[in-house]
């Protein structure tokens, strides 16, 4: 079966989505406390954590690891007004980034940046290691179960 990331695009279509994404979420109200500025190179890691997750070249992990998203994520305290319009403006970028409509690969983005997140959110409020989400790797993802 053909991976996430092959059904995407490749890095093309990942890069693509990501950066329409990070265009969206730099101007919108809500998540500048998140995304005050933008900072480069910040494009490039969300396609590599993507498209590792995705079945896709592990990029993420060798050139930065899991523990730079979790220091990322630490102190933003992400409300819950934030996390859903992070999760809206990233499935309104997947659609403008012209990825596949296809149900069940749609459903698979959506589960993706649910669950992700809701950890950034954990990670967000932890004061302690214990804190944090237990997620210690990139997470690999894989199509719905029919």
């Amino acid at each position: 079966m053909t991976s996430l990331y092959e059904h995407a695009g490749g890095d093309e279509g990942l890069h693509r989505l990501e950066e329409l994404f990070y265009d969206k979420v730099l101007a919108d109200p809500v998540l500048r406390g998140v995304f005050p500025e933008r900072r480069p190179h910040h494009v490039e890691h969300l396609t590599w954590f993507t498209a590792e997750s995705f079945g896709g070249p592990g990029r993420f992990t060798a050139e930065l690891g899991f523990a730079h998203i979790i220091d990322a994520h630490r102190g933003l305290r992400i409300t819950d007004e934030q996390r859903a319009r992070f999760e809206e403006l990233y499935l309104e970028a997947a659609e403008e980034a012209g990825l596949p409509a296809d149900q069940p690969f749609r459903t698979a983005v959506r589960s993706h940046v649910e669950f992700g997140s809701r950890v950034a959110q954990q990670n967000s409020h932890a004061e302690t290691d214990e804190q944090l989400h237990p997620l210690r790797s990139v997470p690999e993802w894989q199509w719905p179960k029919e």
